[in-house]
């Protein structure tokens, strides 16, 4: 779209596993160093585990950190952090660790950052209008966003709405890339620098700071989740009640067993509204990007207003990741403005020197992407919050979907969800609105959990006379209900489950090895949890470890796109 290369997609399962912050209408490739990737296959119990590499940097994940920490340092290893959220820690092994069955590694992946898309369009800002908010209004007040991005710079329109800037970088405060500064001002600013022509959906809310970038904008997944914990930790303290992480995953593994959704999922169910992107690899389908597959949270696509606040010619960007997911689940919830949105500008940043074009005055930066939209609808879960603070996670997406206005642009659901999103309608019922209960907006595994559960505990155990006897013993509808689950995973996830869930004795049954593949998928992902609760544990897959070496960072090395040049070069293109 526009010229812009779309780097990630029809790319390698390598360049696919990685995660990018989104700012405009294109991802970068991940620059840098290749990283390692662990291999495993998953044993009855009492097998010993398979020696394989594992890499130097890793995320693990067990029954309860305590036991992740003694098994690191049992290595030989040296624990980096610890993360009650994921019941895990970050660490750093020797090259040839093996760790027992029940943990699982993951290993550390690197973050880029795309530039912004500037547009040549009036600055003139129709946000507020087109989610039915008066021009001027101080929303939001009482609540803080935790805003987990590149940090958030001092500039005029954020004065006093910071309530603190953690930094896990070891880097310094301050935003040097200059993406969290802007996403800060669509939240929560004050429009001081400008009249109030610029104002944020929320400028009565407050911001946590929490920079998990460097200045020039590399990150990784220890410093994400890093910074996923100190909302955790302190979140409650600074009155957070939304996290807003704009960030986009190429895991091709699924939601439940990702470290990052398992921390996002956390969150959500201690009582933080968590906002994700549809992810800009749009228009074709099954286009969403990970963590915005994951069901329990509140995926936003971008909303392309077309200059105008009125709310029928309003469309679906282009760009805008589309459903359903590789697993069958319908996203994204609803759309936000996001084309060509007014947010601010943090000068001396790297985007600010690299797009000269997209300043609007002295403070201001005019960008495009799902993460504006993110921001956007984060905003309006702050007036929310304020104005009904009863409504937990799932109260706000029920209110917010419920409440969605359509248009003919807006007819897709793949696509647009429930529709736009109508703030002033959402406010109006919110005080009338259920609480909601915090879980996961997922289809419920048919027949009781302890069908399930037996079926899962057989197959832990290796025993092949107990796991077919629990199989028998579910509905037909339970088995037609894993059928679908299995069916929804893409290729390359299904061939990762056969190899790493399905042990060798079951070869010989004359059960195939796929059916036993996706018997192992349905009880192990739907089974291991109180479905009362909807409560994902880690250790619903303890002893699943990563056959990751398919998309290892090995072919990373060799593309080695630099985020710098890929950026220079597209903008050459469109702007010289």
């Amino acid at each position: 779209m526009d010229g812009m290369p779309r780097t990630s997609r029809g790319t390698s399962p390598a360049d696919r596993h990685r995660f990018t912050f989104l700012r405009g209408r294109a991802l970068t490739a991940v620059a840098g160093a290749a990283v390692l990737a662990v291999a495993a296959l998953a044993a009855p119990a009492g097998a010993h585990p398979v020696a394989a590499p594992v890499p130097t940097r890793v995320v693990v994940t067990g029954p309860d950190m305590a036991a992740a920490v003694a098994a690191v340092r049992a290595a030989g290893g040296v624990v980096v952090a610890e993360l009650p959220l994921v019941d895990g820690v970050t660490a750093q092994l020797p090259g040839e660790a093996v760790l027992p069955a029940e943990f699982r590694v993951t290993p550390d992946r690197a973050v880029a950052f795309a530039g912004s898309d500037p547009s040549p369009d009036a600055a003139v800002s129709t946000v507020r209008a087109t989610l039915g908010l008066p021009p001027n209004g101080q929303e939001g007040d009482g609540v803080t966003v935790a805003l987990v991005d590149t940090g958030v710079a001092e500039v005029p329109d954020l004065q006093g709405r910071v309530v603190a800037h953690v930094d896990v970088t070891g880097t310094g405060r301050g935003d040097g890339y200059g993406h969290g500064t802007f996403l800060a001002g669509l939240i929560a600013g004050s429009g001081a620098a400008s009249g109030g022509a610029y104002l944020g959906v929320a400028p009565g809310t407050r911001i946590l700071d929490v920079k998990v970038a460097r200045p020039d904008g590399s990150s990784d997944l220890f410093s994400v989740l890093a910074g996923l914990q100190v909302v955790a930790n302190s979140g409650h303290r600074y009155g957070v009640g939304v996290v807003n992480l704009a960030l986009s995953s190429g895991s091709p593994v699924p939601y439940q067993v990702d470290p990052l959704d398992q921390a996002l999922r956390a969150l959500w169910r201690q009582g933080y509204a968590v906002v994700v992107p549809a992810g800009n690899e749009g228009p074709a389908a099954g286009t969403i990007s990970a963590p915005g597959n994951d069901p329990a949270l509140l995926t936003v696509g971008a909303l392309d207003e077309h200059g105008t606040a009125a709310r029928t010619d309003d469309t679906v960007a282009v760009w805008s990741g589309r459903g359903p997911t590789s697993q069958g689940v319908a996203k994204p919830e609803l759309v936000a403005p996001g084309e060509s949105v007014i947010g601010l500008r943090s000068p001396g940043s790297v985007i600010d020197g690299a797009y000269p074009q997209a300043r609007v005055g002295s403070d201001y930066f005019r960008g495009s992407g799902t993460s504006m939209s993110t921001a956007v609808v984060s905003g309006a879960v702050a007036d929310l919050l304020a104005r009904a603070p009863q409504l937990a996670p799932d109260g706000v997406k029920a209110l917010l979907t419920d409440t969605a206005y359509r248009a003919d642009g807006l007819g897709d659901p793949t696509a647009a969800g429930a529709g736009g999103t109508d703030l002033a309608a959402a406010l109006e019922l919110s005080d009338h609105y259920g609480g909601g209960t915090p879980g996961e907006s997922v289809e419920p595994a048919p027949d009781p959990p302890g069908r399930w559960l037996r079926l899962a505990e057989a197959l832990r155990a290796g025993d092949l006379a107990r796991a077919q006897k629990a199989w028998d013993a579910l509905s037909p509808q339970a088995r037609s209900w894993a059928a679908r689950s299995w069916a929804a995973l893409d290729p390359q996830t299904q061939e990762w489950v056969a190899r790493s869930w399905v042990a060798r004795s079951w070869a010989s049954t004359g059960v195939s090895l796929q059916e036993w593949a996706a018997r192992s998928w349905a009880a192990r992902s739907w089974a291991g949890e109180d479905w009362a609760a909807r409560s994902w544990a880690a250790r619903s897959w303890a002893d699943v470890q990563w056959l990751a070496r398919s998309w290892a960072g090995e072919d990373w090395t060799a593309r080695s796109w630099a985020a710098r040049s890929w950026v220079a070069r597209s903008w050459t293109a469109r702007w010289g």
